[in-house]
């Protein structure tokens, strides 16, 4: 009889003990399930805010990263039959671990000069989007900077693209690529003709900064220039007629719409020893910072650049007069590029509205097709702009600047009648 007992008891203990082992392995299956739960929320919050502040970084860089064949098998999957019959699978653990390293940081491990992009634009080639189409808009034309320059502009290549001092390679020009008698004429001697802003006599008085210079102009790239104006036919460049004169004709007629503006127009390779043309934007920078320092009042910044595209893409005719077409670039290197993106889109707004497709639209470009920064991360209130291309003229140029200037002005006063107070 008590044998009888033990053995229950054993038995009893046995079940006891084989219920606390079902259970904490149950508990210890939950536990783990919890963990990959919590760990697989916090990847895809990650790369829902990877995504969420760079527009591009999902689609093209997974087009730029997996193979033909990774396509061919997703599509298989989904459609039996259309795979080959390969004995191999393009799936493979390198191929999803690039994809996600080119996902969470733009840099692609298959190209080690992704990893200088940020620093040296000019090293990669793809990586930028519509952010604002317009009217004028051609998707299939973008803005460029970095091509292979051809031997020469003329009727060989009527539709490529002309680099110019966008150029890895760049240096000053010899003494015969631009005129000898080259001369410039200033900007406010070049007085608005009839494609031009024209004067309302009967406008009340302009409101004034009184003195205060808030609105700050500079050139990255200051020698950029024109065929037309130019005696070289090989880069659109020159140390004399150049960006510059934009610049300064945008400053001058901001004045005469009542907003003070700085411009700097220094010329970098002449001012920069041992200069290199891919830290542009790096000696640019720290002019506009020295600017911000000696001038607190200053509120809009804008890299004036003029376009690589020719002549069909860079112009457009209003009223049966020719101007040169903007683009606005934006920095997707900044991280809150957002708040540029709607300064930028501010302006293309207004002209839109008043210059139908005198804009070619809002740019974002990453770090993998140029800077990718762009000055931009000093202030909300900065924006590249590009006026027209190597064939547009200087006359057509100054129309767009007119008409830029006019719509700066309007959003200027715009912004200060909001942030004035109340009486």
């Amino acid at each position: 009889m008590k044998r009888l007992i033990v053995t229950l008891n054993l038995a009893k203990s046995s079940m006891r003990l084989r219920q606390l082992l079902v259970a904490g392995r149950t508990f210890a299956l939950l536990s783990i399930g919890s963990m990959i739960l919590v760990i697989v929320v916090g990847i895809g919050a990650i790369l829902h805010q990877n995504t969420a502040s760079s527009p591009i970084s999902l689609m093209k860089g997974f087009a730029a990263t997996v193979s033909s064949g990774l396509f061919k098998d997703m599509l298989s999957m989904e459609l039996p039959g259309t795979g080959e019959g390969e004995a191999h699978t393009a799936i493979n653990g390198r191929q999803i671990s690039t994809f996600l390293i080119r996902l969470l940081t733009d840099i692609n491990p298959a190209d080690p000069k992704s990893l200088l992009a940020s620093q040296y634009p000019g090293l990669a080639h793809d990586d930028t989007v519509i952010l604002r189409p317009t009217s004028g808009t051609d998707a299939s034309v973008e803005q460029q900077d970095h091509n292979e320059i051809p031997d020469s502009p003329g009727s060989d290549n009527p539709d490529g693209i002309i680099s110019d001092s966008g150029r890895p390679d760049f240096e000053t020009p010899a003494d015969d690529e631009t005129a000898p008698d080259e001369t410039v004429s200033d900007p406010a001697e070049d007085e608005p003709d009839s494609g031009s802003v024209p004067p309302n006599q009967d406008e009340p008085a302009k409101p004034t900064t009184g003195g205060r210079k808030v609105v700050f102009i500079y050139h990255s790239h200051g020698r950029e220039s024109w065929f037309p104006e130019i005696s070289s036919k090989k880069y659109a460049e020159s140390p004399v007629k150049n960006i510059s004169l934009l610049g300064k004709r945008l400053a001058m007629q901001l004045e005469k719409n009542g907003v003070g503006a700085l411009q700097s127009s220094t010329d970098y390779p002449t001012a920069i020893k041992d200069y290199n043309w891919n830290l542009s934007y790096k000696y640019s920078k720290k002019t506009v910072q020295e600017a911000m320092a000696s001038n607190k009042d200053l509120t809009f910044y804008f890299d004036i650049h003029r376009d690589s595209q020719r002549r069909k893409n860079t112009t457009i005719k209003i009223n049966g007069i020719d101007y040169a077409q903007v683009y606005f670039i934006i920095g997707l290197g900044n991280a809150n590029w957002k708040k540029n993106e709607a300064f930028a889109n501010k302006i293309q707004e207004k002209m839109e509205k008043q210059y139908p497709g005198l804009s070619r639209g809002i740019l974002g470009k990453s770090s993998a097709s140029g800077n990718g920064e762009y000055n931009q991360s000093l202030s909300p209130d900065s924006v590249l702009i590009e006026i027209g291309g190597v064939d547009n003229t200087l006359k057509e140029s100054y129309r767009t600047v007119d008409v830029l200037a006019k719509i700066i002005a309007e959003l200027y006063w715009d912004a200060e009648k909001v942030s004035a107070p109340a009486k």
